[in-house]
């Protein structure tokens, strides 16, 4: 599956990291998302690993964006949440393995890989400033 919970609450974190003018502790954004604070804490700090996040310790300490909005790919966000490359099918070439056993050898395998090949391009393409603007300019 392509966006699981984790994309989905390292989105809606960003969202509210990004209209903050101070750092968002993790036991914050956990109350206010109603997510886990423990799971939402692993998402964050993953993002803080790959550079998307800056994290500030001490009282007033929380997460940052590290970096201009329109330099972050939701390509990247969701590598670093999921901690492997975004997938929209389990047999696309991006599997561990193909559920029948013939990863690339059936008859659908050259629509699927097209698809992602145009899912990642636009997961690529699209940043954090445009998802956060006007939806209705993505295309």
């Amino acid at each position: 599956m392509l966006l699981t919970r984790a994309s989905e609450y390292a989105l809606l974190s960003l969202d509210k990291i990004r209209k903050s003018d101070r750092p968002v502790g993790s036991e914050q954004l956990a109350k206010e998302l109603c997510i886990p604070k423990s799971f939402l804490a692993k998402i964050l700090h993953a993002l803080a690993k790959q550079n998307i996040l800056e994290s500030h310790r001490g009282a007033h300490g929380g997460f940052t964006i590290k970096g201009d909005l329109d330099q972050i790919s939701v390509y990247q966000i969701i590598l670093a949440a999921e901690g492997r490359t975004p997938s929209v099918f389990d047999c696309t070439q991006y599997s561990d393995s193909c559920p029948h056993g013939t990863i690339g050898g059936c008859a659908i395998s050259p629509f699927l890989l097209r698809f992602q090949g145009r899912v990642d391009s636009f997961l690529h393409q699209l940043t954090l400033d445009e998802l956060f603007s006007d939806s209705s300019s993505i295309s």
